[in-house]
């Protein structure tokens, strides 16, 4: 074994210091950058949505995730109908539809997604008005929107996105203050200082990551607002992990797919540190420890970590924006669990930066 890699448990070696831990550590500088440049546009946002009604969000993978955060946002704080779309609709049946009076909001990191650019063109076409939130200024579905929202985080080259998602939230948190919601947009400001405090104090990272290595899977929940970390991180853990992950809101979890969560499966509950869906966050670990399985708390302050078999500190954040915050220690326990069990987690097989769907 050389002295850039680490362990081998299954052949591969994986480096000691992964490019996915190094770009977790470059996501305050990429959300300060980013806030300074679409802070200011919310005036551009509020402009382009003008005689729109509802929200129609575009997007596929960890987008996709960063979509039901910006549904949660635009419903509960700015009174908008918001729904997620499915692109096939538009692509593969090349249905019609009336879409006068909604504003489409297509995201992609790469913006060249083949996909969701025919999607956000399929609005536009069916009388959309049209927003696009990337990475890359010079795409083509920034060209093709009516405004483009482009974050900040730089080149991001391991495979599973890490700043490009926490950049994508902040984009969202901006197309809402520009849409009316009722939240103080000061406190967007401070999040980048609070992920550099969690980065510095993560909690026991490793711990965590050597009480899920048994496991063939688990189950990753949340509700509301962290609902979107929830089915980011199980989207994280079979990426990097390989890991058969259900990211589930935890009311649907109580439906039926509960049952499989025992001794070997165990649960991850994500949850803010306040909030209306804490109360429920809290009774779920409750019933999983109470069941014999491990639960992981992230976020949710002490009243979770009491009911929970280990807690990692989630942000100081109000709940629209704790899943800024929240999928950070996410991040950090997909990274080192991949490394403890001998994957690189920059290079998970089968995948690619860019993915295109037929």
């Amino acid at each position: 074994m050389s002295a850039e890699t680490g362990g081998t448990a299954n052949g591969q070696d994986s480096p000691l210091i992964t490019q996915m831990r190094t770009e977790i550590g470059e996501q305050p500088q990429a959300l300060r950058a980013t806030l300074d440049g679409l802070l200011p546009r919310t005036g551009e946002v509020a402009a382009v949505a003008e005689d729109t009604r509802q929200v129609l969000l575009i997007a596929r993978g960890t987008s996709d995730n960063a979509a039901v955060y910006g549904s949660y946002l635009l419903q509960v704080h700015a009174g908008r109908l918001a729904t997620l779309a499915s692109p096939s609709v538009a692509t593969t049946y090349h249905s019609r539809a009336d879409l006068s009076g909604i504003l489409a909001v297509a995201l992609s990191q790469s913006g060249r997604t083949e996909e969701i650019v025919e999607t956000l063109d399929w609005a536009r076409q069916c009388g959309a008005r049209t927003v696009a939130i990337t990475n890359s200024a010079d795409s083509p579905l920034a060209d093709g929107a009516d405004l483009s929202l482009v974050t900040q985080a730089g080149t991001e080259q391991a495979v599973p996105a890490t700043k490009t998602f926490i950049t994508q939230l902040a984009a969202l948190a901006v197309l809402g203050i520009g849409l009316g919601a009722d939240v103080d947009p000061g406190e967007l400001r401070r999040v980048p200082d609070e992920i550099e405090r969690m980065l510095a104090g993560p909690g026991d990272i490793e711990g965590a990551a050597a009480d899920l290595a048994g496991a063939a899977g688990m189950v990753v929940s949340g509700r509301g607002f962290a609902y979107a970390t929830a089915l980011e991180l199980a989207l994280k853990l079979k990426e990097a992990c390989y890991l058969h992950a259900m990211g589930l809101s935890y009311a649907d979890l109580l439906h039926g797919p509960i049952a499989v969560v025992d001794p070997q499966t165990p649960a991850i509950i994500v949850a803010a540190d306040s909030g209306p869906a804490l109360d429920g966050a809290v009774k779920l670990a409750r019933r999983v420890t109470g069941a014999g399985a491990t639960a992981l708390a992230i976020g949710g302050g002490q009243e979770l970590a009491r009911e929970s078999s280990r807690a990692l500190p989630g942000p100081l954040l109000p709940e629209w924006l704790a899943p800024i915050g929240l999928i950070v220690p996410g991040q950090l326990l997909t990274e080192a669990l991949a490394r403890r069990l001998g994957l690189n987690p920059d290079a998970p097989r089968g995948l690619s930066k860019v993915t295109q769907t037929a």
